[in-house]
């Protein structure tokens, strides 16, 4: 019975090998993805789902097969989306970030990385997500679906090195496309917490994507424009992200008299 079950276990290991990704459901997609450990990575299958992410170690280290104080034991986690502070998807790369505390780290938020196998994408995943969870889902890449009412050039300042590409805005979200690796974001209204600008080749988003050099707060994205933004479109963008919000504007005579008829 033992072999059996060694023999079925790998022959399973071989088939999440051949199948990186496969549907178990209506919404379920599976991945095999390298799990990012401080001393060795782990190889497993990541599952995404209507009711949370879970992962599944394949098989065991030679260090958890071999260690007398433990007896074997793959590493399994599942975490619902209320449990998931934030979820961080790029097109090879997904960070799941929980509440939990890492108390050798000063309390410093649990995470799990996850690297697809070259070749492989998260662009399922992103689908089956972008419109599903709340604003703590970080789209780190261009929806491809978003039709531009309007976009400008630009280059994203960073702390080391910055990114160019174009930021597009659509009628319910805007999306940063660069060719730089996971530089790309698409944010919807809901994602954004301010739109500000100090000039017209100048643009800043404030997102509620959580910031590392800040802990705990949200994260600011600022934009060199390489052509002057019209104030008309700037007004425009900052009065739907606040009406979201609740907040209501005057109107002049004019659009009063419009909204009328």
């Amino acid at each position: 019975m033992e072999l059996r079950s060694k023999k079925t276990s790998h022959c399973l290991s071989l088939l999440f090998a051949m199948l990186p990704i496969t549907t178990l459901g209506a919404a379920d997609l599976n991945y095999e993805v390298r799990h990012h450990r401080a001393l060795k990575d782990h190889v497993g299958v990541l599952t995404i789902s209507d009711q949370g992410v879970g992962y599944q170690q394949l098989k065991l280290t030679k260090k958890q097969s071999t260690d007398p104080k433990k007896p074997p034991k793959l590493d399994t986690v599942h975490f619902q989306y209320q449990d998931i502070q934030e979820l961080w998807v790029s097109p090879n790369k997904m960070v799941l970030v929980t509440y939990k505390d890492r108390k050798w780290l000063f309390g410093i938020d649990k995470e799990f990385e996850f690297f697809l196998p070259e070749g492989k994408t998260f662009e399922a995943a992103f689908t089956m997500l972008k419109d599903k969870l709340d604003r703590r889902f970080v789209a780190a890449m261009a929806d491809a679906q978003v039709q531009a009412d309007w976009e400008l050039p630009v280059k994203r300042l960073g702390m080391i090195q910055g990114s160019e590409g174009n930021l597009m805005v659509g009628s319910d979200r805007i999306v940063y496309k660069t060719t730089s690796p996971r530089q790309s974001r698409t944010w919807r209204f809901q994602d954004i917490e301010n739109v500000s600008t100090s000039d017209r080749y100048q643009l800043t988003l404030t997102t509620f994507e959580r910031a590392k050099n800040h802990y705990g707060s949200m994260k600011g994205f600022n934009f060199q424009l390489k052509q002057p933004l019209d104030e008309k479109l700037f007004e425009e963008l900052w009065k739907k992200l606040n009406r979201g919000k609740g907040l209501q504007f005057l109107t002049s005579i004019e659009e009063r008299n419009h909204i009328s008829k």
